[in-house]
């Protein structure tokens, strides 16, 4: 998914300038600086870990913990420019810096947020609405702030996403299964699911961050294919090489689970709403991204690296 940088910037700005990473340690910044380091753009990758990768050939810079800026940072319009952003660190930490993005002339910023501001507004559980709102206020803020300046915005809201044995879906499945051997699901656990790669989210920021005529758009991006929780979890079997066992649990007896597992940090964030949702259908069409990035999500496979 490669394409001509935008109109309105300077044809050499990729070559002049590296791509700067917010978030470049996480999941999808793992499979963001791989993708770029196999281009022609270098990366500037912004982590508060950033000390952790010392040696790196890949150009990491300390993000400030603060979100204020330091050193070289403190001068506005300096000679460092970085007109090219991609955030895949929640998109709520981005107004942090957004200092941070005019003192090094941001000129486009592609970021990450979720469908969850949408599939968790409704939720039951009182965090789960809370991710909902700050997903919906950060999102405005990018955009209040980007158009106050100038500056090119594009939001990308993918659905389940899994990959790299580093994720909090398909990995927390499979931890799960190792530990006892099945998988609670309430009812008929047939709500249906769109789990995206890491990878191909990572491929859709540098798209997005190239094409066109996306600019000031946002866009839901879903996996390629389309199954039951069901049997989304029957995969996670098979991927570890254990015959499936799904234990179809009643809700309330799901809830006391629930907070049983709370006692364990690893299933502090596992709500009794995760059960509800699992016969809900969470799908999202993504024909306005592949239109206007080419964005051609894998289908569900998953690998052994991904259950790792």
């Amino acid at each position: 998914m490669r394409g001509a940088l935008w109109g309105s910037c300077v044809a050499d700005v990729e070559i002049r300038h590296p791509v700067a990473v917010i978030g470049a340690s996480s999941l999808v910044g793992e499979a963001l600086l791989f993708l770029l380091q196999q281009s022609p753009w270098p990366a500037a990758a912004f982590s508060r870990s950033a000390a952790a990768h010392a040696g790196s050939p890949v150009d990491w810079r300390q993000l400030p913990v603060s979100g204020g800026l330091s050193g070289r940072d403190t001068v506005p319009g300096s000679d460092d420019k970085l007109p090219l952003w991609i955030c895949v660190a929640p998109i709520w930490v981005l107004p942090e810096h957004f200092a941070l993005l005019d003192a090094h002339g941001a000129r486009r910023v592609v970021a990450l947020s979720s469908t969850s501001r949408f599939t968790k507004s409704g939720s039951s559980d009182s965090q789960e609405q809370s991710v909902a709102e700050r997903l919906a206020e950060a999102e405005a803020r990018l955009q209040a702030w980007a158009e106050a300046r100038g500056v090119e915005w594009v939001v990308l809201r993918p659905t389940l996403i899994y990959g790299l044995g580093r994720d909090k879906n398909i990995v927390e499945i499979a931890r799960c299964i190792r530990r006892f051997g099945f998988f609670p699901v309430f009812g008929r656990a047939d709500g249906l699911r769109q789990p995206i790669h890491a990878q191909d989210v990572a491929g859709a920021c540098l798209a997005a961050l190239q094409a066109v005529d996306v600019a000031n758009r946002a866009y839901n991006i879903s996996g390629g294919e389309t199954l039951p929780y069901r049997e989304m979890v029957v995969r996670v079997f098979a991927a570890l090489g254990c015959p499936p066992r799904l234990l179809a649990v009643p809700l309330p007896a799901f809830r006391v689970a629930v907070s049983l597992l709370h006692c364990l940090p690893r299933y502090r964030h596992w709500s009794s709403a995760m059960a509800e949702r699992m016969n809900q259908d969470l799908v999202f069409d993504h024909h306005d991204a592949q239109r206007d990035f080419a964005f051609e999500p894998r289908a569900f496979v998953l690998s052994q690296e991904d259950v790792a």
